[in-house]
């Protein structure tokens, strides 16, 4: 039996992801002052963007999350060759976007069969990271899976060490947010990743919020923390602009978790692809039964 909080935070953080992703892809490539110009503050999703995106239609951050649950939940436990083939199918579904490293990746893995790439200095992207939400889920309460499975998926299209410590760090402040720890503790992850790798301060704030994982996280960090409420967190970080698809759906994973489901908007969670909707329900679902029977030493994965 699920505990209301867990289920309430993981499904908030799970759509908080999707909201963000769908609200930051109108804007995505634009600066700051472009979005302005041309919207004001933008805080409604309305599609249109680069992509010419439907309304409520998300990208490739959630959908290659979608993938990665999919992939645990028809396995019933974790086979990462499994995940490897399920990205490669969403691949070939002509997907609206995918990034350059990524698309390397999947096609290594389809021309080779090798799983992990080498070490690259080009892989400091962000297209690990935004992905990795189902892992979280599926692997509370089991440090070294979340570890190795975190690592193992990471490097099917993305190998690089700052980027490895950086997935890893949000996704410990996601599950310390899922079981209703205080925002200290997710500094001390943050002070963890900062040691290992100073590029990430985030204080001051740089301004930047590319691909580039240390943007990346530099802009979901800032504006995580220097923000009182869901909808204010991902409003300002998807003005950020640049990679405002992937900024706004960590920022939104990681704010879902800490001010629940009532917290979202309802007017964001109507115009979502109601599809997409049903697919998160229906994997947090699975995904934190899983997790639950793993803890349990259910079955072995």
């Amino acid at each position: 039996m699920l505990k209301q909080p867990l289920w309430d935070r993981a499904l908030a953080a799970y759509l908080g992801f999707a909201c963000g992703d769908a609200l930051g892809a109108t804007v995505e490539f634009l600066k700051p002052a472009q979005i302005q110009t041309r919207y004001g503050v933008h805080q409604d999703i309305i599609g249109g963007g680069w992509l010419g995106l439907a309304a409520g239609q998300v990208t490739d951050d959630t959908q290659m999350a979608l993938a990665l649950g999919q992939a645990i939940i028809d396995r019933q436990g974790w086979h990462i060759a499994t995940v490897a083939d399920y990205f490669l199918n969403w691949m070939n579904s002509n997907p609206p976007d995918i990034g350059n490293t990524t698309r390397r990746g999947i096609c290594r893995y389809r021309d080779s069969g090798e799983l992990f790439g080498v070490l690259r200095a080009d892989d400091a992207g962000n297209g690990a990271c935004m992905r990795n939400l189902p892992v979280v889920l599926f692997t509370l309460q089991q440090p070294q899976n979340f570890i190795d499975y975190t690592i193992q998926q990471s490097h099917i299209t993305h190998h690089h060490p700052a980027a490895d410590a950086a997935t890893l760090c949000l996704g410990y402040m996601l599950q310390a947010l899922l079981q209703g720890a205080s925002p200290a503790v997710c500094l001390a992850h943050v002070d963890q990743l900062l040691g290992q790798y100073p590029e990430f301060a985030y204080q001051p704030y740089p301004g930047r919020a590319s691909a580039y994982i240390v943007h990346t996280v530099q802009s979901v960090l800032h504006y995580f923390f220097s923000t009182d409420s869901f909808e204010s967190c991902v409003i300002a970080t998807v003005n950020q602009g640049e990679d405002a698809d992937t900024t706004g759906a960590l920022a939104g994973m990681l704010a879902g978790a800490k001010y629940g489901l009532s917290a979202i908007p309802q007017r964001w969670l109507q115009q979502l692809d109601q599809q997409v909707v049903t697919q998160i329900q229906a994997q947090t679902l699975a995904l934190l039964q899983l997790a639950q029977l793993s803890q349990a030493g259910a079955y072995n994965s």
